[in-house]
């Protein structure tokens, strides 16, 4: 069963099909930036009974060059029958379709990447025939965005790199700069970059961050994400049946959220810091601290001006 780590890291080249042109400035390769893009059918299959499809085929014209295939694959883990797979795709699009190929290949796992981006030669060692070498994106060479400036100048890159850095222990900033970027933004951009990416972190830890960041911002009242959040605390609330129990049930709510926060950035909590986030009984101050929880370097650090 595909993952969705695995779609939101193609899927979103269907979305923001000129990401490709971000990606390939960041890996230094020289492409022209398309003037038009079209999505193409994924299916591979012959007249046979195996069948092949790649994740995402995009067509790119520029204005200059040819146009070109793209064919972006989400790769989770090392397979050494992917690259003759790869191999095949390339083959037979260039036969179909008398376009020349580009295979990107999208990673969370920095070996992953690592594996994938080294050249594979087929053929005897003394004639090879030919030789593969995919684009490779990943956490060993994506951009670590946590400036909300850079966020906003390519939002597309920005929601990619927090995708291939799903796994990194300063995911933290990377994700709050994202959400701080999204505040100013209309829903029919916000919601999609919402759900992107939290398909994208899928089970990791980072997604309980994720899910926070973007629960306690009163400007996500509309995402999909946020609803199913803001039910859960209903349902809590009409357990509780009595405004008090509503007002501790929300305190202590938050106060989970933090040390949640802590836990998922690997952030250790003293004992002190510990009680006195769950002794608070002020929803404000809770919400306060969970915003700072997701860029502070230290547990203390979230009371700081208080």
């Amino acid at each position: 069963m595909v993952s969705a780590p695995h779609e939101a890291m193609h899927r979103i080249f269907q979305d923001h099909p000129d990401l490709f042109s971000g990606v390939s400035k960041v890996l230094g390769v020289d492409f022209a930036p398309p003037t038009s893009v079209t999505l193409m059918p994924t299916d591979l299959t012959e007249a046979s009974p195996l069948e092949r499809r790649v994740d995402t085929l995009l067509r790119l014209d520029t204005e200059d060059d040819e146009p070109l295939l793209l064919a972006v694959e989400a790769q989770g883990k090392k397979d050494p029958d992917k690259p003759a797979s790869w191999a095949y795709y390339a083959s037979y699009l260039l036969t179909k379709y008398r376009l020349q190929p580009i295979l990107l290949v999208v990673c969370q796992d920095h070996a992953t990447a690592k594996w994938a981006e080294e050249p594979v030669t087929f053929g005897p060692p003394q004639w090879p025939l030919l030789t593969l070498r995919p684009l490779v994106a990943g956490p060993h060479n994506m951009p670590l965005i946590t400036d909300s400036a850079e966020v906003r100048k390519d939002l597309a890159l920005a929601t990619l790199s927090a995708i291939t850095h799903a796994k990194n222990p300063e995911i933290g900033p990377i994700l709050k700069a994202v959400t701080t970027v999204l505040r100013d933004e209309p829903d029919a951009v916000r919601n999609p970059v919402i759900e992107f990416i939290s398909r994208g972190l899928g089970k990791l830890p980072a997604a309980a961050l994720w899910r926070t960041l973007v629960a306690v911002d009163l400007s996500f009242y509309k995402s999909p994400l946020f609803e199913e959040v803001r039910e859960e605390a209903r349902a809590e609330a009409r357990a509780e049946g009595r405004a008090e129990g509503r007002t501790e049930g929300r305190a202590e709510g938050w106060a989970e959220a933090i040390l949640d926060v802590f836990a998922a950035r690997g952030i250790d909590v003293p004992e002190p810091v510990r009680e006195r986030i769950i002794n608070c009984v002020d929803p404000e101050s809770l919400r306060h601290w969970l915003r700072r929880a997701a860029v502070a370097l230290s547990a203390d650090a979230i009371f700081a001006d208080d």
